[in-house]
C-alpha cells in the first residue's frame, strides 16, 4: 500500500469526468488499497480516484471514523439509483483546502456499485453516508462541492486561494475530517 498525493483545487484533473472501470484487475485492487490508506491518513471520510489523479469511477468511504475499517465501502462504477427528500449539510473536501460550506443534497440515496471481487453492492443511506456518497460520486462526474454553492461564495474562496498561492503563504491543513 502507498499513500498518494491528493490533488487540490484548482487542478484541472478534478474537473474531468471519470471513465467506468471495464475490468477489475490487480492494479484496480492496488489503487483501492492506496486510496483507503490515503483517505485515512488525510484524515477524511471519503475519497474518489480522480482526487489522486486516476480518472476511473472508484470511490472509498468510511464515515465511522471511531472504528476505521469496520464500515468501509469500496465501490467501483457506483451509480445513484434513487434519491429521496432534501437536506443541507456542511461539507468540506480533501481537495478544497480550508473551506467548508452548506450544500443541499438528497436526504436519502440508494447507490449500486461493484466491490473488488465484482460482487454487486447496494447501499441505502441517509445522513453523513448519504452526503459522502453523493459528494464522491460528484467527483467522478468532475464536480466539486463548491460547484453546488453560490457563485459569490465560490468566487470569494477562489480569490482567497489565489492570494495565498501568490503570496507564498502556505495553505493551512484542515484538522477536521473531510469528505
Amino acid at each position: 500500500m502507498a499513500k498518494r498525493e491528493i490533488f487540490k483545487y484548482p487542478d484541472p484533473t478534478l474537473k474531468q469526468v471519470c471513465l467506468p472501470v471495464p475490468a477489475i484487475t490487480g492494479e484496480t485492487v492496488r489503487l483501492i488499497r492506496d486510496m483507503v490508506e490515503t483517505m485515512y491518513a488525510a484524515p477524511g471520510v471519503g475519497l474518489a480516484a480522480s482526487q489522486v489523479g486516476v480518472l476511473q469511477r472508484i470511490i472509498v468511504i468510511d464515515v465511522d471514523y471511531e472504528n476505521p475499517g469496520k464500515n468501509l465501502f469500496k465501490l467501483i462504477n457506483p451509480e445513484i439509483r434513487r434519491t429521496e427528500g432534501e437536506m443541507v449539510w456542511e461539507e468540506g473536501c480533501l481537495s478544497v483546502i480550508d473551506f467548508t460550506a452548506e450544500v443541499k443534497r438528497a436526504a436519502q440515496v440508494e447507490v449500486v456499485g461493484l466491490d473488488e471481487k465484482e460482487k454487486e453492492i447496494k447501499i441505502e443511506a441517509e445522513g453523513l453516508l448519504s452526503v459522502a456518497l453523493q459528494h464522491e460520486i460528484d467527483h467522478l462526474d468532475g464536480k466539486l462541492f463548491i460547484d453546488r454553492i453560490s457563485r459569490l461564495k465560490r468566487d470569494l474562496y477562489t480569490r482567497r486561494l489565489k492570494k495565498m498561492l501568490r503570496t507564498g503563504r502556505a495553505l493551512p491543513e484542515n484538522p477536521r475530517l473531510m469528505i
